[in-house]
């Protein structure tokens, strides 16, 4: 049997270095992955419960309200319109979708996928899942004359927090329609912009209101803390979406029942995101400062979860001096070989967790 090469899951490689952090007299701060720690509101925690009665199988295409509430938060919150309402289809979460979408998507050998320099190491994943090669690229001018098979676009990007203008999205759009190309757009940070408003893929200013060779990835686990609720979903080309529907109806790839009945609360409460938001706001303002004022650059970083800081040495050595005071965060070198100098640094932590890691830079 061939077993498909995977690289090693990057987390596992920072055993050592938590070890240190969690031996600091005040106990870790972990700064290094984007799990959500703050309370999950009580209006979807509700709509859960609501439904828990309900025996038999849920829909793979998820309820009707569930897609209907998805269009009217894209319209809402990013001024998407014109999706239509069979073009959303829910997962379990993002990241399976992420995993899954070349092979679903029917690419494998011979196929190129072009992933961001530096991306969210699941991009990579998913194509050698499908047995398709991976092309690291941030413009199209760098592909030259190959043809990919799809093309990944992130923004806010995870882990740089950079945000692309709508004019470059646009003519990657334009480009990727004339040589027939699937770009996806992985948009699970969207409503979180600080210092610029990002766009998506779909918004009439990138796509011109058309949406075919499209399709948007997007997550509720940080927006609506709901990441162990495993809600996200797809949206955009019809045709695609009706394709990746097939197979997650043969796959039993489903959202479970009462998820997709708190998805419909989450994408309704416009509220519980803004104050989700003024929390990681109030964090990043903090952390931000500290990091600055203790001899770090912030590249980047307009929007998103996480600040990507530097010493402008190896991203080992300045991971161990954050361990020696306790604090976690993740090299960059996860994210791509031009991650060498940077770390991600996290805004998931609690207030109290996030003022700890403060006064620990500040003592030096």
């Amino acid at each position: 049997m061939n077993r498909i090469a995977l690289p090693d899951f990057p987390w596992d490689s920072l055993a050592e270095v938590k070890a240190t952090a969690q031996a600091h007299p005040g106990g870790v701060v972990d700064l290094s992955i984007g799990t959500p720690v703050d309370p999950v509101p009580d209006g979807i925690r509700a709509a859960l419960a609501s439904v828990s009665e309900i025996p038999g199988y849920p829909t793979t295409h998820g309820i009707p309200a569930l897609r209907e509430a998805a269009r009217g938060a894209l319209s809402r919150r990013h001024g998407v319109d014109g999706i239509e309402p069979d073009a959303v289809l829910p997962t379990i979460g993002s990241k399976e979708a992420v995993a899954w979408l070349p092979r679903l998507l029917g690419f494998g050998p011979g196929d190129v996928v072009v992933i961001p320099e530096l991306a969210y190491p699941t991009y990579e994943v998913g194509a050698l899942l499908a047995g398709a090669s991976i092309l690291r690229a941030d413009s199209t001018l760098a592909l030259g004359p190959q043809k990919p098979a799809m093309l990944w676009l992130n923004s806010p990007s995870n882990p740089t927090g950079q945000v692309l203008p709508a004019e470059h999205l646009r003519k990657v759009v334009a480009w990727a329609r004339e040589r027939d190309v699937v770009v996806v757009s992985d948009e699970c940070y969207l409503a979180l912009g600080w210092e610029s408003e990002p766009r998506s893929v779909l918004h009439p200013d990138v796509c011109d209101g058309r949406t075919d060779g499209l399709i948007a990835v997007h997550s509720l686990s940080k927006s609506a803390n709901l990441a162990s609720y495993r809600a996200g979903f797809l949206t955009g080309d019809p045709r695609l979406i009706r394709q990746l529907l097939e197979v997650r109806k043969h796959a039993g790839m489903i959202v479970p029942r009462p998820v997709q009945e708190a998805m419909v609360a989450a994408l309704t409460d416009d509220e519980a995101l803004e104050i989700q938001r003024e929390r990681y706001a109030r964090r990043r303002l903090v952390l931000r400062k500290a990091l600055l004022d203790n001899g770090f650059r912030i590249d980047h970083s307009e929007a998103g979860l996480y600040l990507w800081a530097t010493r402008d040495e190896d991203a080992a050595a300045t991971v161990a001096w954050l361990a020696e005071r306790g604090i976690l965060v993740a090299p960059g070198t996860f994210y791509g070989p031009k991650g060498g100098q940077h770390v991600r640094v996290a805004l998931t932590a609690t207030d109290e967790r996030v003022d700890t890691a403060v006064e620990r830079l500040t003592a030096g």
